[in-house]
């Protein structure tokens, strides 16, 4: 005759109903457990979206992982590069994953410390902009440095840092302007004005074209209010 096979949860039953604490009892002390969570939680969402621009959180040095350390430096650089932003978190209009509050409650936890400094980079249409007319979170650690927290989200196109190019500098966007009158110059079939083509014709139509692509360029930046990538990636305003 062959054994039954055992049913661990029946088992795990049975060690549970020998115990002195009832149901009751159990109940109250999950709801409490899961309560505090919950609170701890609430008020780690909260630090995140008042963040006002605390200069740094006393983390303990020795705890922090040196590879997530960043310097404002290089934050300015990618965000220059991608045309991102780097701005207090009270400006995401995005999620924050629960994942990262959980990632800042352990921190919290290890370093002994509430943190309520937060800043996050992230593209413009992820953040409530002031109206003057994919993210990385970090808290402040002080003279400069951050420490990255949590990053969550879909990656930046491949193309971006190349497509962001032309915005990095006025001198850029005139080589891209000079760039697309040309190649737009060599388009315009021969003859097309004239029975017979010459360098002057086509130097005429090149200055011509390239007044006509620079004023829309000129046009859109004035009426849109849109800057360089040096002068937005930290600015809270919209038009800029």
């Amino acid at each position: 005759m062959l054994l039954p096979k055992t049913n661990i949860e029946q088992k795990l039953s049975k060690v549970r109903n020998k115990q002195i604490l009832s149901d009751e009892t159990r109940m109250k002390e999950v709801y409490d457990i899961l309560s505090n969570l919950d609170n701890e939680l609430e008020r780690i969402e909260d630090n995140i979206t008042t963040s006002r621009g605390i200069p740094f959180n006393n983390f303990n040095i020795d705890l922090l992982d040196s590879g997530k350390i960043y310097h404002i430096d290089e934050i300015k650089q990618i965000c220059i590069d991608y045309r991102l932003r780097f701005l207090d978190t009270k400006y995401f209009k995005g999620q924050i994953p629960a994942e990262a509050l959980s990632i800042i409650k352990t921190l919290e936890k290890e370093h002994d410390l509430e943190i309520k400094a937060f800043k996050i980079i992230a593209p413009s249409k992820l953040f409530k902009l002031e109206d003057k007319d994919d993210p990385l979170l970090f808290a402040p650690i002080g003279n400069g440095y951050h420490y990255l927290i949590h990053q969550w989200g879909n990656d930046l196109h491949p193309l971006r840092k190349l497509l962001m190019w032309p915005f990095k500098s006025i001198v850029n966007l005139a080589f891209l302007v000079f760039l697309i009158s040309f190649v737009t110059t060599l388009l315009i079939p021969d003859g097309l004005f004239s029975k017979s083509s010459s360098n002057a014709q086509f130097w005429i139509l090149f200055f011509f074209m390239f007044k006509c692509i620079a004023s829309v360029v000129i046009f859109y930046g004035f009426a849109m209010g849109k800057n360089f990538n040096p002068a937005i990636w930290n600015s809270k305003y919209f038009n800029s």
